[in-house]
């Protein structure tokens, strides 16, 4: 029987802390844990990913070059469960989103028999600190060139990238409510969702 485990992803190297704890079945395969960390940290799934657990990289099976041509030996992620690399408390695997602009995610296993809240949903987020990039922002540097440009109205590219994002950006900004109603969660009010948020922020 597949149980909950309790999972917390962090964007590495960014200027400021971005993560997401989220529950997930033990037997979710790698390829819907994609679209899970997708919806939780905010991306748009428009470039190509990959999971890394120790020296084994794992891919979408439509994405990895054909033998001989394979010589990094990537495996098709939608062959392993998350349980069936990962089993035990403290355990790691990292995301790499956006072969271009290079996103590295870590996730650590923090439970691997969480105890879920009555009428929840067997996938949904718990908690979460602050807005994640947005989409082909050029990387860590670029993100942080982003966020001083969208700070500024005197910034010489602030009103350039105001329009291309499509009105103002806030860095501190988590929509916990959002997430869980794409996750096919149910939703927690506002109430509790900012609570959640501020008693996520007092344990970074």
């Amino acid at each position: 029987m597949p149980t909950p485990y309790l999972l917390k992803i962090t964007l590495k190297d960014t200027p400021h802390i971005i993560w997401r704890r989220f529950v997930v079945p033990s037997d979710i395969t790698l390829n819907r844990l994609h679209d899970v960390v997708q919806i939780v940290m905010g991306w748009k799934n428009c470039h190509f990913h990959a999971f890394i657990v120790g020296k084994q990289q794992y891919m979408p099976s439509r994405t990895i070059s054909p033998a001989p041509y394979n010589t990094n030996n990537d495996l098709p992620e939608e062959k392993y469960t998350l349980e069936s690399l990962v089993s035990k408390k403290g355990a790691k695997i990292m995301y790499w989103y956006d072969f271009g602009d290079d996103w590295m995610h870590e996730i650590v296993v923090e439970n691997i028999n969480y105890t879920l809240p009555d009428k929840s949903s067997p996938i949904y987020c718990t908690e979460g600190i602050r807005a994640c990039p947005p989409d082909d922002c050029g990387g860590v540097y670029g993100f942080v060139n982003f966020c001083e440009a969208m700070a500024d109205p005197k910034h010489p590219e602030h009103r350039e990238l105001k329009s291309w994002y499509g009105g103002k950006f806030d860095p501190d900004r988590f929509d916990i409510d959002a997430v869980n109603k794409k996750l096919g969660a149910i939703s927690t009010t506002k109430k509790t969702a900012k609570k959640a948020t501020k008693k996520a922020a007092k344990k970074t």
